[in-house]
């Protein structure tokens, strides 16, 4: 009975303390802040740790254009377990993320399961630079890098689903310039270009670098990395940020990710990103944009597979009332380029959506609607449109 009283103390106190300063949290490095008294201290003090866990669970129906049902959603979308601390002292941290829900496990392409998200090690030279080794998120788009648990959404746009530059194994450096109010943040990465969780690769290696400009200061608790202006910026805060990435000698349909195919490619991808806040008010835009000489490959299996080319954009506004509750709009469009647009359509969405703020994001509620439009001037493509209502329920520590 002892050790059950002290391991239900023991989490109890982790979610108190953790939920208390849950904004503080970013997907780029250890989360760590013991001058708060988050986390235990191993009695040498040599050793930190800070234990987290989130849930999303969701309820979502898919209808063709006369409302009749063509898909049910009822899953646990993500659970997962995060550790962040240090050993030997703070300027040695690591960060660890496991997923254990089967549609967080990224099982297409792979055909595996891939539990382990981030497992990555930090050196900091000083409060303005640090480097990483391992693997974890790329310094690409802004919507990937912001936390899933972090955002206004159900779920990440179609952009992001299509562009992005997800997860990698490789050497991460961060480094940020303040000039007066002014602060500019280099992010850069040299890694392997297969993803996560491989075990052999190529010669190619991907190449990321990206530049982000906040004119007017920094946000409130790292605000630019997370979605809605629920903290109520007292003054205008403004972020622009843009990434190129390389990714020589790919072997997946998506770069990091996707069906892995005979031969390889050389991938370039540009994102532009902006977010803006203030008094409540929020508003976010992403441009992304592909290139790759000759789309068309067969799998492994030998199925014919298209890597997509082309470009996408995807902007959002909402407003926070000062009971928590927001209203959010997005509309997103991708437009494939002329090489493969007999195989794949131009793409938008309309979604709305309300949120009830609990906790900040640790806890809240989500209900989304959709209108999806599929627009093609191919004979070989049909026109489809598509209406979705999703809910979802959030709770971490």
């Amino acid at each position: 009975m002892g050790k059950i009283k002290f391991i239900i103390t023991f989490i109890i106190i982790v979610a108190i303390v953790g939920i208390a300063k849950s904004q503080k949290e970013t997907d780029e490095k250890a989360y760590i802040d013991f001058h708060d008294g988050i986390g235990f201290h191993a009695p040498d003090s040599l050793f930190f740790l800070n234990l987290r866990f989130r849930m999303q669970n969701r309820a979502g129906v898919t209808t063709d254009e006369d409302f009749d049902v063509t898909s049910v959603e009822a899953t646990v979308r993500r659970l997962r377990l995060r550790f962040d601390g240090f050993v030997i002292n703070a300027k040695f941290t690591y960060y660890l993320q496991l997923a254990f829900s089967l549609s967080d496990q990224d099982w297409e392409g792979s055909h595996k399961p891939n539990i382990i998200r981030d497992a990555l090690i930090h050196y900091h030279v000083n409060k303005n630079l640090y480097f990483g080794f391992g693997q974890g998120k790329l310094p690409g788009n802004r919507q990937r890098v912001i936390s899933s648990g972090a955002q206004q959404f159900a779920e990440r746009s179609i952009v992001n689903n299509i562009f992005t530059l997800d997860r990698d194994f490789g050497i991460f450096m961060y480094y940020s310039l303040p000039i007066k109010q002014v602060f500019i943040n280099f992010k850069g990465a040299i890694s392997e270009g297969e993803g996560r969780n491989v075990t052999t690769t190529d010669k190619g290696l991907c190449y990321t670098g990206r530049v982000e400009v906040l004119p007017f200061g920094k946000f409130k608790y790292k605000g630019d990395y997370f979605e809605g202006d629920i903290l109520r910026e007292p003054k205008p805060k403004l972020s622009i940020g843009a990434t190129w990435a390389k990714n020589e000698g790919a072997i997946r349909t998506e770069g990091q990710r996707g069906h892995y195919f005979n031969g390889s490619r050389n991938i370039n991808t540009f994102f532009a990103d902006m977010i803006f806040k203030y008094n409540g008010w929020a508003f976010e835009t992403e441009y992304a944009k592909r290139d790759i000489r000759n789309s068309f490959v067969n799998d492994v299996d030998n199925i014919s597979r298209v890597l997509f080319v082309g470009e996408g954009l995807n902007q959002q506004v909402s407003y926070c009332f000062k009971n928590n509750y927001e209203i959010a709009g997005r509309y997103t469009y991708t437009k494939p380029y002329s090489a493969i647009r007999n195989v794949e359509p131009d793409r938008q969405i309309f979604m709305l959506g309300l949120n009830k703020y609990i906790v900040q994001h640790r806890t809240k509620l989500q209900l989304n609607v959709a209108r999806i439009e599929q627009i093609s001037k191919s004979s070989v493509l049909n026109n489809k449109n598509s209406w979705n209502i999703m809910f979802q329920v959030e709770i971490g520590i």
